[in-house]
């Protein structure tokens, strides 16, 4: 056995393709190992290994440097790719091409017809241009990962994808001689304040005055206060808890009634975004599924630990949400009618996402 096999990189690499090869996903094999997704993918760098291990590995990768708004805006030449996005519960897939990419310090937009994303660049770290090496041929990808290794958005090839212009995207941003480092562990989460130091009355009157639904996220700065908290302290005024089904009730009568919705889903550095129908609605033992074309979505419904319908007064009239949340407070997904600003809520969608509250009455199944 060469020197080159023995080091540790080339022991995970040698590792981490037997659990692949066993049918783990990348992410699942990370974890088997004790390591992050971002370590298993970087180790395959070529900076990590010799040509001839190279040649032989099962991934290839390609670290690339850390432009990456200009990155994003030359995909726009690759045409229909896959734009993928998750978080601990759910994996949210977009098919289409990146279009109107653009930001405003470190937060980033893409505004095309289908990928409609909200970038939070100060939490992207590393970037990679992966190919592995399958029995279907080489599947290419963009993936982008937190200080932790932690990934926070991916791109995946599709037959429709022009190989050649990612390529030379790729050597246009390419640094391969990086040898990228990731910190032990996840991010750490403040603890909520204690209720009783948050002025609920003051809450309640900026949450009544509101005139956008983005004003939401500065509102929670304000008043210090977390997103599922501030549900729980305007529970009855602008808040209910709704049965942990309602999310599969909501998308199953959405889906028999053609009704448009948007589906948020993200982690803390990108925000994915589906707007439209959704048709085939399926459920696979923990997974609720939305297998649609050019729309998935795979979300574990057995870790759905609270499940909230929100209302948020705008210009436009009272905007309706359904927003899921994890046994740590964190957001799974958020369910929004079809809306642009200047328009008001669908009455259908605000029809149905009030009958959430009855979502675990077996004798709605009939009357749907």
């Amino acid at each position: 056995m060469s020197a080159s096999t023995t080091t540790p990189h080339a022991s995970l690499r040698q590792q981490f393709a037997a659990l692949r090869h066993q049918g783990l996903r990348t992410r699942d094999a990370a974890h088997k190992l004790g390591v992050s997704e971002g370590e298993a993918m970087v180790a395959h760098a070529a900076s990590h290994m010799h040509p001839a291990e190279e040649a032989s590995s099962l991934y290839s990768v390609t670290v690339l440097a850390g432009d990456w708004i200009a990155l994003l805006q030359g995909l726009e030449a690759v045409g229909p790719v896959m734009a993928l996005t998750r978080n601990e519960s759910v994996v949210h897939e977009k098919i289409g091409v990146y279009r109107n990419v653009s930001a405003q310090g470190p937060v980033g937009l893409a505004l095309g017809a289908e990928i409609d994303l909200r970038l939070f660049l100060m939490h992207w770290h590393v970037g990679m241009h992966v190919v592995e090496r399958t029995a279907k041929g080489e599947q290419h990808s963009l993936q982008f990962f937190d200080v932790h290794g932690q990934a926070v958005h991916k791109v995946h090839a599709r037959e429709q994808s022009d190989l050649q212009a990612l390529e030379q995207l790729v050597q246009r941003h390419a640094r391969p001689e990086a040898r990228p480092l990731f910190k032990p562990g996840q991010a750490q989460t403040q603890p909520d304040r204690p209720d009783a130091e948050i002025d609920v009355s003051a809450l309640d009157q900026a949450w009544s005055a509101m005139k956008d639904t983005h004003e939401f996220f500065s509102l929670l700065k304000t008043h210090q206060v977390a997103r599922v908290q501030s549900f729980r302290l305007m529970e009855g005024r602008h808040t209910r808890r709704t049965p942990l089904v309602a999310v599969e009730w909501l998308l199953q009568r959405a889906s028999r009634r053609g009704l448009p919705i948007m589906v948020f889903a993200g982690n803390a550095g990108c925000l994915q975004i589906h707007t439209g129908a959704v048709h085939r609605i399926e459920t696979m033992g923990p997974w609720l599924n939305v297998l649609d074309d050019g729309f998935n979505l795979h979300l574990r419904a057995d870790q759905v630990a609270e499940s909230w319908l929100v209302s948020k007064p705008t210009d436009d009239g009272v905007v309706t949400s359904l927003e899921l949340f994890d046994a740590q407070g964190q957001v799974i997904a958020m369910f929004f009618g079809e809306r642009k600003p200047g328009k008001p809520e669908l009455p259908g969608w605000r029809t149905l996402a009030h009958g959430l509250m009855q979502a675990d009455e077996p004798s709605l199944e009939v009357a749907a």
